[in-house]
């Protein structure tokens, strides 16, 4: 592979100037500034402290990406996203189902294969196949939601909606080089916008659980 290879694939992108995607560049603010606002909250506990941080180098990560546009940027930009999805994902098992450690990671294990029956699926409809990857990442959360439907509504309901946004998040991504025509700037930069809101509310969801936990404990003692 070629690390210094360009990149270009997104309509914003006219040349190979380190600011020829000024809006995807700087909409990654978004990222940063979802980690920034929920860092006090979140440093008090380590799970939420690690996905803050995690955010914030998605942030830095895409940054590169929509600038360098390079294939090492690219991975810059593809890695973090990769390890919050799998982060998250523990979290979901080992303090939403309540697993042991062993059984959330070995069940966290289990996104590879479900990725790998779903990607196909998915990149076998026109649509679908423009972000075959991402879909299976709503998909997951609305599943999980209606498990926990019975056993932790607001945690159930806070995934629904972290799905319902990703949801509408990847639609946009998926439709930027079709709207090009028309919108000449785009609309990955509101892939950006509402994914800093998804993954930010996906934290306060986490946050919320751990609170109602402490009240229900403080409460019994």
């Amino acid at each position: 592979m070629n690390w210094s290879e360009q990149i270009d694939i997104y309509c914003e992108r006219l040349g190979p100037g380190f600011w020829a995607e000024p809006l995807n560049a700087i909409s990654n603010l978004a990222f940063i500034a979802a980690a920034l606002i929920l860092w006090p909250r979140a440093r008090r506990h380590r799970p939420s402290a690690l996905l803050c941080a995690i955010l914030f180098v998605i942030g830095v990560g895409s940054f590169l990406f929509h600038t360098f546009a390079t294939q090492w940027a690219s991975t810059a930009d593809s890695t973090p996203i990769g390890i919050f999805i799998l982060v998250y994902l523990y979290f979901v098992h080992r303090h939403f189902v309540g697993l042991p450690r062993w059984a959330a990671g070995l069940s966290t294990l289990g996104f590879a294969p479900y990725a790998a029956l779903m990607v196909p699926l998915l990149n076998a409809l026109p649509f679908f196949r423009i972000s075959d990857f991402y879909w299976t990442v709503p998909i997951l959360l609305f599943v999980y939601a209606a498990g926990l439907w019975r056993r932790d509504r607001a945690t159930a309901e806070g995934m629904a909606i972290g799905a319902g946004i990703l949801t509408l998040s990847i639609t946009l991504r998926s439709l930027d080089m079709t709207l090009c025509y028309v919108w000449p700037f785009g609309t990955h930069v509101f892939w950006h916008l509402l994914n800093g809101v998804m993954l930010g509310w996906m934290i306060h969801v986490w946050l919320g659980w751990k609170g109602r936990r402490l009240a229900a404990a403080g409460a019994s003692g």
